[in-house]
């Protein structure tokens, strides 16, 4: 069989490729390693379950708060109003959606991809079989890279895709607590150079577990020393851990998504996970539909240039959130005492509502012009150091 398209990778962006392919009744097939488990928090905007159809079941819970926690242990509880965070396991959402994927008619492979060699009959796509251990290949037109952060795909198809930065990020999963001090519908963001130098740390609930963990791109720091501390910091050390994950996050979209031949990435591969936050899952799902639109354009036209609407597709919905993100990154998370101003930030009304429904919407809010411009004349006096030290 020749396939119309061939998706590397079985997350969240690479089954969201393969599902909307295959519902167009194109041939596809979707090749996946089995028994990884990305770490991640777990969080997901309604805007992500609304587009994506994702069921209640899938929501292990609904989160009504964020507390944002300074280096020096100052707090700062932002309500989410009209809504709720919801949180999933990774370890059954993402075969939830490969799941789906196949029943939409994706044929599921399980191996490790190698390469992709090309001649007269197409582009064949070599893997090691997971269950035999034997070479095999699929034949495909397309290809859509989504096989994560270091993406083997990106690294040997696509110029620039063997350098992309990116952050370690660790957790580890854990029996949620039976305690006071432990909130299961709060997410405590840990902004502490104790923790991490350059990013946070986490507790997110679960339901009956809670993801804790750290991130990180400055080499050699301690992820899991850095993670233990947390775990003590929040009073979790006594918790049964059910299991340890890490894995890179990348910080920056790559410039360029597509060969010019056959290939196209999509998700973590294609770098497209939000500054400051590191939010990935949804960015990832929409970067998988904007993969899938831009091969099933290009198996209608014939032309491969189409591939690049992707890129063009994606970034020209979440070019501003990225830049204004990683801005905010860049300014904040470079000392304690800048973290500290950005938990005060934090305190302000508007910065709270401003945020959560560019969150939970996934667009910038442009309905309040007085509250932008009073965020951006705090911004500046706590970069500027305006606002006194001792005041924050």
């Amino acid at each position: 069989m020749t396939y119309d398209v061939v998706v590397v990778g079985g997350g969240p962006s690479g089954a969201t490729a393969a599902e909307i392919i295959a519902r167009q009744g194109r041939k596809v097939a979707m090749l996946d390693r089995a028994g990884r488990i990305k770490p991640c928090g777990g969080a997901v905007p309604p805007r992500l379950i609304r587009d994506y159809n994702i069921p209640d079941s899938q929501i292990v819970a609904k989160i009504g708060t964020a507390r944002m926690i300074s280096p020096t242990a100052r707090h700062v509880d932002i309500p989410i109003e009209n809504g709720y965070v919801g949180m999933v396991d990774r370890e059954h959402f993402d075969e939830f959606l490969r799941v789906r994927a196949a029943n939409a008619g994706a044929h599921r492979y399980t191996g490790t991809y190698m390469r992709i060699d090309r001649d007269t009959d197409g582009s064949h796509v070599f893997y090691r079989d997971k269950a035999s251990g034997e070479t095999r290949k699929l034949t495909t037109k397309l290809v859509i890279g989504a096989d994560g952060a270091r993406s083997d795909v990106a690294r040997g198809e696509v110029p620039g895709g063997d350098s992309i930065p990116y952050v370690v990020a660790y957790h580890e999963i854990i029996e949620a607590p039976d305690q006071s001090g432990y909130d299961p519908d709060r997410c405590d963001v840990v902004y502490d150079g104790t923790i991490s130098p350059d990013f946070y740390g986490w507790v997110f609930p679960h339901g009956a577990q809670a993801s804790v963990g750290m991130g990180s791109q400055v080499k050699g720091v301690d992820l899991k020393a850095a993670t233990t501390e947390l775990r003590k910091q929040a009073g979790l050390e006594g918790c049964k851990t059910i299991r340890k994950e890490g894995a890179p996050i990348p910080l920056k979209p790559l410039q360029r998504w597509d060969n010019g031949k056959d290939v196209v990435l999509a998700g973590d591969a294609a770098g497209v996970v939000a500054p400051s936050s590191g939010e990935g899952i949804y960015y990832a799902m929409y970067g998988g539909e904007v993969a899938a639109k831009a091969c099933l354009k290009t198996l209608a036209s014939g032309r491969i240039k189409d591939l690049t609407l992707a890129r063009k597709m994606f970034m020209g919905k979440h070019k501003t959130v990225f830049k204004v993100l990683g801005a905010m990154q860049n300014a904040y998370y470079r000392s304690d005492e800048r973290r500290e101003r950005f938990v005060s930030l934090c305190h302000d009304v508007d910065v709270q509502r401003l945020t959560f429904e560019a969150y939970m919407n996934k667009e910038l809010v442009r309905a309040r012009p007085m509250a932008h411009l009073k965020i951006m004349v705090k911004n500046i006096a706590h970069l500027t150091r305006l606002i006194p030290e001792a005041s924050v």
